[in-house]
């Protein structure tokens, strides 16, 4: 994955073949880079796939086991399982920094040089051949695949204008590589291999097998140094495409991929993923978790399709835009996001969602639905054992809260007045931070969701107010 920020290689690196040699450097094949460093890592402890959640007793091994094997390996899963995220995380493996034929196209190794320039390079300036740094970041590349995806763009064509320049059609020097060359001694990754159009495929079977590339019927014979990864949606196989059985045969591992197992690690990726502009409670990343979850498991929703983190993601983004507009339009001291909020996110996130056919004109419908029983769950699992009965109370006495996108928390904590107990609810459903005890935010957030939970509990009662926006509990 090449960054625009490649830190400037360091100065005491040797800069000719000579000083090379002299300094002991001994080359090594991407895949034994690969090996070598992922051992290192295991032994130290260390993350060898640093941001990838939820994958430590099932993908993980899997994938360490293919690279230790040096396997050329395919990622199969639904849509939004980190698959590319994963992938980039392989560049972490390679060495910081490796030597290459200062100005080669294929990033050559001074002690193997694979093109007629480069040969021609060492053999008039031998120990004086100029070498120069690549860093790792740069020798990560990745493509997806598209209908209109070329065994040129892949692999290589003819350079008319090279040709046009007096050169030769047979000619070694008039092809212009395409992007598979072009990441030699790196790491090439395919996504969504199987809209690749099968012919386009094929092209990649010598790649994978002899390591080398042919281009349009020239005899050359290239040694790529490289490790060949792709992505692939099993749904793919059927409706757009699939992977020929001969490039399947030639990748060494299929590795699994699937969304989070565990409801904690779907709130620690919606943790780390999320851009929030405001203060989304811990509470409320558990109900758009359990909220995902149940839309991955209903049967109005496709599950061949799949329902992306970027699902989960987007709607923590939207409840923390909610509560900024909320703040901005009130002059509310703090923006905190409140489960009153959750109403008019989820429309927004209908797009995400592929749908059986049958529920064709409920879509909104059902996905309110299942907000509200995520809420439901996560008010019975944090404060199902908590005693709530003095909140319950001041309804019977005939209080009303009003709450709504508008509604300020200040205004939200006037209406309740003194509650005894109300500590506990905040631990409950936010832990023992003591922040968010005295933060007027956090703490009208937390009544909100409670005053929720129990009407949806039946516990009391709620009423919209015409006009939209805005509810009331309690009242007659």
């Amino acid at each position: 994955m090449t960054s625009h920020l490649t830190p400037d290689a360091p100065a005491d690196l040797p800069r000719t073949l000579g000083a090379l040699r002299a300094s002991g450097h001994e080359m090594r094949t991407v895949k034994d880079e690969l090996r070598d460093n992922l051992v290192a890592k295991l032994r130290s402890g260390e993350d060898p796939f640093p941001g990838v959640v939820g994958i430590e007793d099932t993908v993980r091994p899997q994938l360490e086991r293919a690279l230790l094997a040096g396997h050329d390996l395919v990622l199969l899963g639904e849509r939004g399982q980190g698959k590319t995220r994963l992938l980039r995380t392989l560049v972490g493996l390679l060495d910081e920094w490796t030597p290459v034929i200062e100005g080669s196209e294929l990033h050559e190794h001074p002690y193997e040089p694979v093109t007629v320039w480069a040969r021609r390079q060492v053999a008039e300036h031998g120990d004086s051949t100029v070498v120069g740094w690549l860093h790792r970041s740069e020798r990560y590349r990745d493509k997806l695949a598209t209908p209109d995806t070329s065994v040129g763009d892949l692999i290589g064509d003819v350079d008319p204008v090279k040709v046009a320049e007096g050169r030769t059609l047979g000619d070694p020097e008039t092809v212009h590589y395409g992007l598979v060359p072009r990441t030699n001694r790196g790491i090439f990754a395919i996504n969504e291999l199987p809209d690749l159009a099968e012919r386009i495929q094929v092209s990649l079977l010598n790649v994978l097998e002899e390591r080398d590339i042919q281009v349009r019927g020239y005899a050359l014979r290239l040694p790529l140094d490289l490790m060949l990864v792709a992505s692939a949606n099993p749904e793919d196989y059927t409706n757009r495409g699939r992977i020929i059985t001969p490039l399947k045969d030639r990748f060494g591992a299929e590795i699994r991929t699937h969304y989070p197992l565990r409801l904690a690690d779907e709130i620690d990726l919606v943790r780390q993923e999320a851009d929030l502009r405001a203060l989304v409670p811990l509470h409320l990343l558990e109900i758009v978790a359990r909220f995902t979850r149940a839309v991955r498991e209903s049967p109005a929703v496709d599950s061949r399709s799949g329902v992306s983190a970027r699902f989960a993601v987007a709607a923590a983004e939207s409840l923390a835009a909610s509560a900024l507009r909320r703040s901005a339009i009130t002059g509310e001291a703090s923006a905190v996001a409140r489960v009153g909020d959750l109403p008019a996110v989820v429309p927004t996130l209908r797009g995400k969602v592929e749908f059986e056919v049958s529920e064709e004109g409920r879509e909104d419908d059902v996905l309110q639905h299942l907000m509200k029983r995520a809420i439901a769950e996560t008010f019975r699992g944090r404060l199902g054992g908590v005693d709530l009965s003095a909140l319950i109370s001041r309804f019977d006495e005939g209080a009303t809260i009003e709450v709504g996108d508008l509604v300020t928390s200040e205004e939200v904590l006037r209406r309740l007045g003194p509650l005894e107990g109300l500590g506990r609810i905040v631990t409950a459903l936010e832990g023992d931070d003591g922040a968010s005890a005295e933060s007027p935010g956090v703490v009208a957030s937390c009544v909100e969701t409670a005053l929720e939970g129990l009407y949806l509990t039946r516990r009391i009662s709620k009423d919209e107010v015409p006009g939209g926006g805005r509810s009331v509990y309690g009242g007659a």
